[in-house]
């Protein structure tokens, strides 16, 4: 199973673009999905400042800001070989 970390905050734009991509993307794959909201945690919130969204899969930096879904379907389908 792939996992995906997505660190987020609700007033977000980009946070909810990219959340639509991999709501496009994530249902062709066996992964599951956590978000993350940093708003309101001083610890994530120093780790991560204003570098959301972020997206980790498999426990590796994997995009950040933005994503295509083909860019994630590549990414996605590689990890599924792994």
């Amino acid at each position: 199973m792939i996992e995906l970390i997505l660190y987020t905050r609700n007033d977000c734009e980009l946070c909810r673009e990219m959340e639509e991509v991999i709501a496009g993307e994530l249902p062709k794959f066996d992964a599951r999905i956590q978000r993350i909201e940093i708003t309101g945690d001083p610890g994530l919130e120093a780790r991560f400042g204003i570098e959301v969204p972020l997206l980790f899969v498999n426990e590796r930096k994997a995009f950040k800001y933005r994503c295509t879904p083909r860019e994630l379907r590549k990414r996605l389908a590689r990890e599924a070989r792994s």
